[in-house]
């Protein structure tokens, strides 16, 4: 079972987790390697996490009817993908906020800073 994709630790992995359930939702028709393509990850690390949503009951995988191609699915999110969505959204949102927040922060000391440096050369300035 590939749930381990499933605790992200890192903040990348949780982000692919953010993204890949993101795609699913918007382009249930997308295969992995497109998944692979878009997000930047290898092909075999998209089926493990695509595994991983599957086996946790938030993608269901339905054949295509009509497609000639037999093996291309088409990938669902189920009533506890999208609850799962809406929480992780709500985390990454949460983090993405932080992350404003810290910058605005950043950038306001910087232009102290850069303020301070210009009052100091137009009084040594004649």
């Amino acid at each position: 079972m590939a749930v381990a994709c499933l605790r992200p630790r890192h903040p990348l992995e949780r982000r692919l987790h953010y993204r890949l359930l993101t795609l699913l939702a918007e382009r249930p028709d997308v295969s992995q390697r497109q998944l692979a393509d878009a997000l930047g990850f290898s092909l075999g690390k998209i089926n493990y996490c695509v595994k991983a949503l599957l086996d946790k009951g938030w993608v269901k995988a339905q054949n295509f009817k009509n497609s000639k191609n037999k093996l291309a699915y088409a990938y669902v999110l189920t009533p506890s993908g999208i609850d799962a969505k809406a929480r992780i959204t709500a985390r990454f949102l949460k983090r993405k906020m932080a992350e404003y927040e810290a910058l605005k922060a950043e950038i306001a000391r910087l232009q102290a800073e850069v303020g301070q440096a210009d009052s100091a050369r137009e009084q040594e300035a004649p």
